[in-house]
């Protein structure tokens, strides 16, 4: 008996099983409590915009530029203010609050900014677009003659593509930097519509518009444009190009009038090409830009401002190319309504 008493072992405690849901709901609780958070301070930032954050940052040259998430500064040298255009230049019809787009007056709201801050003697303008719609580019072009009246000076550096309604921005600057292989010119207008007829015809669906006036559907896709029509939106794209080639006289009064009326017939050229003929100040990238803005403005170690983004769904949506690209995508989306564009387009 002492034996079995002995080899008689005590039994063990068994832990209870977890059993799946539950690990299930823990996890759906975490994922919960995460995206709470998340969403309180995208909804506290978004209601209480943040004041300006000004950082000191080594630049790769060594010297030290400002990084402001504005346009504002405070130091105590004079500086110059960097600002992008990439893409097409559009307004943002995004109704989304995470649309990632940078519109034509965001861009327009950061030249504004830069000449009215008095701290910033020259402005940049970084060029990197095949242009956009009239409205839009002519609202930046706008900002600009306005910085400039308030002292400031205005270098464009064009990027790879700087055509039509990038090129026309350049027209209000002080001086124009390029590559040499840069793509620019484009000097035009262009609106183009289509006529889907013939495949509404083949499935057998006819449209029947019922408008107040015989051109209230001028343009309409579901039938041929008639010659009335044809001429009045000429009119309309002869009057806008008009307003182009002023802005393009104004701002290049070297250039020769035989160069100018050749030039301005909506072809490309390079930055090369456009140095030649007087459409360019100098040939170069950033460095030649920046020294050359600090010249225009008298300022011998010019601080670079940066404009950082003022959004916190900026930084969430930033992923890289494939925000970019479904941004540009959105950009070109907003083209499709028919409007009369400084594009260029292949």
């Amino acid at each position: 008996m002492e034996e079995q008493n002995n080899n008689t072992q005590a039994p063990v405690a068994q832990q209870p099983a977890v059993s799946p849901k539950a690990d299930n709901r823990t996890w759906w609780q975490g994922a919960l409590i995460v995206l709470f958070l998340i969403s309180s301070v995208c909804g506290l930032y978004l209601t209480v915009k943040p004041g300006m954050k000004c950082e000191k940052q080594p630049s790769k040259e060594g010297k030290v530029t400002t990084a402001l998430s504005g346009l504002s500064s405070k130091g105590d040298k004079p500086s110059v203010a960097w600002i992008k255009v990439r893409g097409v230049i559009a307004t943002d019809n995004s109704s989304s609050p995470f649309s990632s787009q940078q519109g034509a007056g965001a861009i327009a709201k950061k030249v504004r900014d830069a000449g009215e801050d008095k701290e910033v003697k020259a402005i940049v303008l970084d060029i990197n677009s095949p242009g956009g719609t009239v409205a839009a580019v002519q609202n930046i072009y706008s900002e600009i003659l306005k910085a400039k009246k308030n002292g400031k000076k205005v270098v464009a550096l064009f990027r790879d593509v700087a055509a039509s309604g990038g090129f026309y921005i350049a027209m209000a600057a002080d001086k124009i930097v390029a590559e040499p292989g840069t793509i620019t010119g484009s000097v035009g207008v262009i609106m183009q519509t289509s006529n889907i007829e013939g495949l509404f015809d083949k499935i057998g669906v006819k449209m029947v518009p019922i408008t107040s006036g015989k051109y209230k559907d001028i343009g309409s896709m579901y039938r041929p444009m008639t010659d009335a029509e044809k001429a009045l939106l000429q009119d309309m794209v002869d009057d806008t190009y008009t307003q182009f080639f002023a802005a393009v006289k104004a701002g290049r009064p070297e250039v020769s009038e035989s160069n100018l009326t050749e030039y301005t017939d909506g072809r490309v050229f390079t930055g090369q090409r456009a140095y030649n003929l007087g459409f360019v100040d100098k040939l170069g990238g950033e460095d030649e830009a920046l020294q050359l803005a600090g010249e225009l403005a008298g300022i011998k170690d010019p601080k670079i401002i940066s404009s950082k983004s003022d959004n916190l769904r900026d930084f969430i949506f930033s992923f890289g190319s494939s925000v970019e690209n479904a941004s540009f995508i959105k950009q070109l989306e907003s083209l499709a309504t028919p409007s009369v564009a400084y594009l260029w387009v292949h």
